[in-house]
């Protein structure tokens, strides 16, 4: 059935995810919606198909938060349509970004993810303001070391100071990499060693990805199960019988879920890429129950609102089920992860296929997991013992 965004009650039933819902107004024009995070009014996004330059165009309509939200869809229909038309008679020339905040911002169109970094770290700093030409590799310098000078929030509480770390260098390099791909969308590279050469100033930190050490071994999973709140329990136990990244679970919708077949397709996450993998029939019988009566582009692990689960609202439960587990404190979702690769890992699965189920590449698999590969390897040159 296809998707309706006409229909408010549809649209707010949509899951928050990176890539908006696209509705096919036309052949080579689309209307699509993003959900806000914040439970407000969501962002109208249009696509129009450039036959020129053999690509699609994309230009981000607004909220139309001054309109009733009945008829925020003709709105943002009528300024779709205007737009695919420009584009179609080659009316639409491309605002070209002016500031390096600007360019930041045209790059959220197509990566929403970095929106939360750009704001924090780009929109309300001097760099933010610096004419795009005019950018040289000293002012981009200047603000990398600004942004490994800013400490990482460990934890907040309304009764207790926040709690702080150092930036770890793996950090700064995610923040980077953002920057750098918003860069590249407009600037041509300069030449090595030249002021002009801004790219250089935005290279990422060589191995600084450390290996994740705390591991929960079964005992201790059941156990955060136990007494993990009965609202979040699901969620968190689907992270204890899959590979998931959190994110990439949270954005799971009911379509993704084959019953029948037992597959999960898991879409688009910080790998790059989709996969569709083989569940098992403890997960199979989560997910069946998870997903009666739900609609297909429903969240397939919904909170008591019927909202999908983000970092915001996982943190509070999983915080309080380790204190009251009695597990280590700095146990997170993300630890949940970590576990099951590192069983798979000691059940002897090749990392391959290890890397191929929780979506990551066997290189990082490798750099974090191989050496739990030494005890597969000495029981195998036991077998050559003549």
């Amino acid at each position: 059935m296809a998707l309706d965004l006409s229909k408010v009650g549809e649209r707010d039933s949509l899951p928050v995810k990176r890539e908006p819902h696209w509705q096919r107004l036309r052949p080579g024009c689309y209307l699509g919606y993003r959900p806000s995070r914040r439970e407000g009014a969501g962002t109208w996004i249009g696509r129009a198909y450039d036959e020129d330059a053999k690509r699609y165009r994309y230009l981000a309509l607004g909220e139309f938060v001054d309109e009733p939200a009945r008829e925020r869809f003709v709105f943002a229909k009528q300024e779709a349509e205007r737009f695919a038309q420009l584009v179609d008679t080659g009316g639409y020339i491309e605002d070209r970004p002016t500031t390096v905040e600007e360019a930041c911002r045209r790059y959220t169109l197509t990566n929403p993810e970095a929106e939360g970094r750009f704001r924090r770290y780009v929109y309300n700093d001097f760099i933010g303001q610096v004419k795009l030409h005019r950018l040289r590799r000293h002012h981009l310098v200047a603000w990398r070391t600004r942004l490994e000078e800013i400490p990482s929030l460990v934890s907040r509480s309304k009764k207790k100071p926040a709690v702080t770390r150092p930036r770890a260098p793996a950090s700064v390099n995610r923040d980077i990499a953002m920057m750098r791909a918003a860069l590249n969308q407009v600037l041509a590279h300069g030449a090595p060693g030249s002021e002009a050469a801004w790219q250089e100033a935005l290279k990422s930190v060589r191995n600084a990805s450390r290996q994740r050490t705390l591991y929960l071994d079964k005992a201790q999973r059941r156990a955060l199960l136990a007494v993990m709140d009965e609202e979040a329990e699901p969620f968190f136990r689907s992270l204890c019988l899959l590979p998931l990244r959190p994110g990439a679970a949270a954005q799971l919708v009911v379509e993704d879920f084959e019953e029948r077949t037992g597959e999960l397709t898991i879409g688009k996450d910080k790998a790059g890429k989709g996969r569709r993998i083989l569940i098992p029939q403890a997960v199979i019988e989560l997910f069946a129950e998870q997903s009666a009566g739900k609609a297909r582009y429903e969240p397939l692990i919904s909170r008591a609102n019927g909202k999908a689960w983000d970092n915001y609202s996982w943190r509070g439960p999983m915080k309080q089920a380790v204190a009251d587990a009695k597990l280590p404190p700095n146990a997170t979702a993300y630890t949940l992860r970590h576990s099951t690769i590192t069983d798979l890992i000691n059940e002897g699965l090749p990392l391959l296929s290890v890397a191929q189920i929780s979506g990551t590449s066997t290189e990082m698999i490798e750099r974090h997991y191989g050496h739990l590969n030494r005890g597969a390897a000495a029981k195998a040159l036991a077998t050559l013992d003549l």
